[in-house]
């Protein structure tokens, strides 16, 4: 069955074609697309990429525990297999190689990302009609909320995430407004790119499939397009694919262990309360779901309506993070900006006050919001005054931890503290080792936040790489050394004992009061006549694990 396109001056020479126009309800004049308020646009893209930067620069942090992990996978990089989407590790290698291993360096990668995401929110609006103010309303509020500044600021796959799906969820807009079901597959493109980088891009699919088969759209699944799409996403994703294949799924114990240490503390209620930290950017959002779902001159795009619904029930369902769901808001801001734009003009366009103190009060509220959630978004403030600022607000849900405790910071924070520390201290005891006791000798990590720092910062001191078991690092093996001498981070004595005919502790490190409360107190253990080589007891001990 052919698809169903807009009638369009087709013929005429180029230059002379009209803008394509929007559907709107019957017997209604049709809306051209505005054009791009290109000044805009670029004002708000400097501001965002400058904020970053200035970041990079100044901030009182270090390196975030995830990032450690994400610098070795690189470092260990497998393309086709890895237990993880490639995309991070790919990054990581390559910003490493060409511009070093600086804090500004690296956090250009999600800096670019985000202001990527805060231009798309701006050709959605206008994908949606939304003129020049519709355009930078959607742009602020992307720029202004906490969610994506904090993505924009950390080397991780979130703001890869947040870009994928709202490049897909662009590409659906266009279909729905062109009916040129090419589009099928630039959003197959988009969906692919995001496989290469979380796994949770399913959950973008799901709800395109599921908002299809309610709208209008269900009619292109009779025709090639949307399997088109599908089989360039499964190409494009296929690296991660194909390492889940060749590894035996990892990402299924993964999400069970996420689901019984993190994920068993969030609640349907929880997710959808947390998003009220999103503050008035939350109103324009709702505004745009139901402005897609229900207004008629939307009708075009229901199925984005749908599309952006279907993440929020599922994700519920799941128990999964408040933030899962991040990437859907980009599109729903647009869609809000280009409702009020719509709403303050036409029979109020005559009431030049009541349309200024609309446009004024969505503006000024974000810009205020913005202003006061920052410390939270961006790393700016000094631990101890977070702390405070976190605690003069009465923002805890802020500053929960993943395991439900309320901590003096944001974990994401506290997790970026602490961690050279950490490896001059390993070097100590290491340096310390008899020569020949340091000429066998393995270095070992329990968990991956300490591994990757020593892998990153052990270079320096004349550490050699780090093993652990746990999660990714598993897969990188236990190295040549049997491990005559061990020298462990993160366990006590008599959690490696068993394994070993003796282990002695070491030193102890304490650590920031700023960490999460398992990292203030780390033992260093050195362990020496293991029962079995390391080589021989790594695939049980993986499996314990």
């Amino acid at each position: 069955m052919a698809p169903v396109t807009l009638p369009s001056d087709s013929a005429a020479p180029a230059a002379e074609q009209p803008a394509r126009s929007l559907p709107t309800r019957a017997g209604a004049a049709p809306v051209p697309r505005p054009p791009l308020a290109a000044g805009v646009v670029a004002a708000f893209a400097a501001l965002k990429l400058a904020t970053h930067v200035a970041v990079g620069l100044l901030t009182p942090y270090g390196f975030h525990r995830d990032e450690f992990l994400y610098f070795a996978m690189g470092q260990h990089l497998r393309l086709w297999r890895m237990d993880f989407p490639p995309a991070i590790a790919i990054l990581a290698r390559a910003v490493r190689a060409l511009l070093g291993d600086s804090f500004l360096a690296i956090h250009l990668v999600p800096a670019l990302a985000g202001t990527a995401i805060v231009v798309l929110a701006a050709l959605a609006a206008r994908e949606l009609g939304g003129g020049r103010f519709a355009q930078g309303l959607a742009m602020l509020a992307v720029v202004a909320s906490p969610l994506f500044l904090r993505a924009s600021s950390l080397f991780q796959p979130v703001v890869l995430d947040q870009l994928c799906w709202t490049l897909g969820y662009l590409a659906l807009l266009r279909l729905a407004r062109t009916r040129d079901p090419r589009w099928w597959i630039a959003l197959g493109a988009a969906a692919g790119l995001g496989l290469l980088v979380k796994f949770s891009v399913a959950v973008f699919g799901a709800g395109v499939l599921a908002a299809a088969l309610l709208t209008h759209e269900r009619r292109d699944l009779r025709t090639r397009w949307p399997w088109l799409a599908a089989l360039a996403a499964l190409a494009l994703g296929s690296p991660s694919v194909v390492g889940q294949l060749r590894l035996g799924w990892p990402v299924v114990g993964y999400t069970r262990e996420l689901q019984t240490s993190q994920l068993t503390h969030v609640s349907a209620l929880d997710f959808f309360t947390t998003q009220l930290l999103l503050g008035p950017a939350l109103l324009l959002a709702v505004a745009g779901l139901l402005y897609l779902l229900a207004a008629p001159e939307s009708r075009a795009f229901r199925v984005v309506g749908w599309a952006c619904a279907a993440p929020f029930v599922l994700l519920a369902l799941a128990h999964g993070k408040a933030y899962y769901v991040g990437p859907v808001y980009p599109t729903l801001f647009a869609a809000g900006a280009t409702w009020l734009e719509r709403r303050s003009e036409g029979k109020w366009r005559e009431r030049g006050a009541v349309l200024f103190a609309l446009r004024a009060a969505s503006v000024v509220l974000l810009v205020a919001f913005g202003l006061f959630s920052l410390p939270f978004g961006l790393p700016v403030l000094p631990p101890a005054e977070m702390a405070r600022y976190a605690h003069a607000t009465g923002a805890t849900t802020a500053v929960t931890t993943n395991r439900g405790e309320v901590a003096p910071l944001p974990q994401d924070y506290a997790d970026m503290l602490g961690w050279e520390e950490r490896v001059a201290a390993v070097a100590r005891v290491w340096r310390a080792l008899p020569p020949e006791d340091r000429a066998r000798a393995v270095l070992a990590a329990d968990n991956y936040g300490d591994a990757g720092a020593l892998d990153f910062y052990g270079p320096r001191y004349g550490l050699p790489p780090a093993i652990s078991v746990a999660g990714t690092y598993w897969f990188f093996g236990p190295g040549d050394k049997p491990g005559d001498v061990l020298v462990i981070t993160g366990d006590e004595p008599h959690e490696v004992g068993r394994f070993f005919h003796s282990c002695t502790l070491a030193d102890r490190v304490t650590t920031s009061p700023w960490v999460v409360s398992e990292e203030r107190d780390v033992p260093i253990v050195v362990c020496r006549g293991p029962l079995h080589t390391l080589q021989e007891i790594w695939p049980s001990v993986r499996a314990a694990n």
